[in-house]
């Protein structure tokens, strides 16, 4: 090849990459879509309607997450106090999840029709003196609730290095 067909590769690649890097820069940036309609939550505890609500939400949240989601959803009508139960069991996995550290890119969601139980499942799950401070560095936790129970969440959630969002349920 002679130089000039050398340097006129090289220009084409340097187009070519920058065109990539200004594609890359639009997509990391949330594009909020100004006619979308606000979701509105279920009035009523159906974990179907919950469920459905709950993956829009989910998705609208998905900008920068690489890796994948693990979605914690608890019924209405969940006990906290039964032995073995849901609940238990949810805040067993979620602590043993921490222990072991969370990848980068990975995002936990919290929700429930109620947001106080859920929040307090994600403030005893995230305690310990055991679990190091940065078991959610470059991981997302998004918690979809309640405002009342917000700032304890983001808290915990802060305390483990996560990356914090709140969704407010709107009925």
């Amino acid at each position: 090849m002679n130089r000039h067909t050398l340097l006129a590769a090289a220009v084409a690649a340097t187009l070519v990459l920058a065109g990539c890097q200004a594609d890359i820069g639009e997509k990391s940036a949330p594009k909020q879509d100004p006619n979308a309609a606000a979701l509105v939550a279920p009035a009523t505890d159906d974990d179907a309607a919950w469920k459905a609500y709950l993956g829009q939400v989910i998705g609208q949240n998905m900008d920068g997450v690489t890796e994948r989601t693990f979605n914690y959803y608890l019924p209405a009508g969940t006990d906290p106090t039964e032995e073995e139960g849901p609940y238990q069991r949810m805040k067993a996995d979620v602590n043993a999840a921490l222990l072991r550290t969370v990848l980068p890119g990975n995002m936990l969601t919290f929700s429930s029709p109620n947001s106080t139980m859920m929040a307090d499942l994600v403030v005893a799950a995230f305690e310990g003196e055991e679990l190091e401070e940065d078991a959610l560095k470059g991981s997302r936790v998004l918690f979809i609730g309640e405002s009342k129970d917000e700032s304890r969440v983001r808290q915990a959630a802060l305390s483990v290095g996560a990356e914090f969002r709140f969704v407010e349920v709107k009925r």
